[in-house]
């Protein structure tokens, strides 16, 4: 091990918190095994041998978007082919498909220029409605501060709206890398990093809860990464109002970013072992299975993390992007993967309730 990493293991064991140079340090250290063993202790000390999944489903209720980013494969135009949106009926419809043991419906969609908010009301209405029992935890930051614009709302009452309707928490989307000069190359048109923070902070103000997203693999840096995770956690400080951070891996395919590579194993170890070392302030760290894959999910949990995810049943915006994965695990599939990796798996809630383990 050598020096720099002997520092960061002191602080690791000291329980004190590390410094941007100690991010650098991590992500130019070619040592994968010693920093998955690092944030392997922060993981146990933090959830013991625990692994938690959900029993979930995802509804992607439009594709059509006024912002068309660069790495986005999902998102259509709304006269070009294959562009679609559900009506409420159709989203119930959906919700049923497969729907036994569903604790939680995870909604996200395109900027749809003719949707006014009442749809987005009257779909959270019908939903809890027909299944008071799930949550629903939906729309990124990006799409509630959209409503807010067509609504001509505060982003406040614009959450207190939808979560008067229905909704519970919302998800994590939507943040990509927050430094500008990334942002202005692959999402110009999309709110910015500051603006992103704000609607999650909004939302910790009035009760409800989120996680939180970074977007890595692409043409971000090791610096702009960090200073991401950091961001994160100054507002985790300032609220308490996170729930997992979940790093989601760049998929090129059918993008206008296609020339880059998609990610290593190497790489998405090691940002889902930096995420937990950085984010201290974090409870749980999430490698969601449908980006990294499922065998890599497995091994990650001894790299800091300690959920993947949950049974998901229909995936379509990174599958738009070539995942390869399933669209779907089952519940025994899941307890099967955390099982070989020596965990105890939990069936959690949306909120990290306990449904067993």
């Amino acid at each position: 091990m050598n020096k720099n990493l002997k520092k960061i293991e002191e602080k690791v064991n000291n329980n004190q918190r590390l410094s941007f140079e100690d991010g650098v340090t991590l992500f130019k250290s070619p040592d994968l095994l010693t920093i998955g063993y690092l944030a392997n202790i922060v993981r146990e000390r933090k959830n013991g041998d625990r692994a938690y999944f959900i029993s979930n489903r995802h509804i992607n209720h439009t594709n059509i978007c006024v912002n068309r980013c660069r790495f986005c494969a999902f998102s259509k135009d709304s006269d070009e082919d294959g562009a679609y949106t559900m009506t409420v009926e159709g989203v119930l419809s959906s919700a049923g498909e497969r729907r036994y043991g569903v604790s939680e419906f995870h909604i996200v969609g395109g900027l749809h220029p003719n949707l006014p908010l009442q749809y987005y009301i009257d779909m959270l209405t019908a939903l809890h409605r027909e299944y008071p029992d799930v949550h629903i935890q939906g729309f990124t930051a990006v799409e509630i501060e959209y409503l807010s614009r067509i609504a001509n709302l505060p982003i406040k009452d614009t959450l207190i709206k939808l979560r008067n309707a229905g909704l519970g928490s919302i998800p994590g989307g939507g943040a990509e890398i927050f430094a500008e000069r990334v942002r202005k190359k692959i999402c110009p048109e999309k709110i910015s990093g500051e603006e992103w923070l704000n609607v999650h902070k909004t939302a910790h103000q009035i009760g409800m809860r989120s996680n939180a997203t970074m977007l890595y693999g692409h043409i971000e840096i090791v610096e702009e990464r960090i200073d991401h995770l950091i961001k994160l956690r100054e507002l985790q400080d300032e609220t308490g109002g996170f729930m997992s951070f979940i790093p989601l891996a760049f998929h090129p395919k059918n993008t206008e970013l296609d020339s880059i590579s998609k990610t290593t194993g190497n790489l998405d170890l090691r940002v889902l072992a930096i995420a937990c070392l950085m984010l201290d302030n974090f409870q749980h760290i999430k490698a969601f299975w449908i980006m990294v894959g499922p065998k890599l999910a497995q091994i990650s949990l001894s790299f800091g993390v300690d959920d993947i995810d949950g049974t998901v049943v229909e995936e379509k915006i990174t599958h738009s992007a070539g995942a390869e994965t399933e669209q779907s695990l089952t519940k025994d599939e899941l307890i099967r993967m955390i099982k070989e990796a020596g965990r105890i798996p939990v069936e959690r809630d949306t909120l990290y309730n306990n449904f067993s383990g």
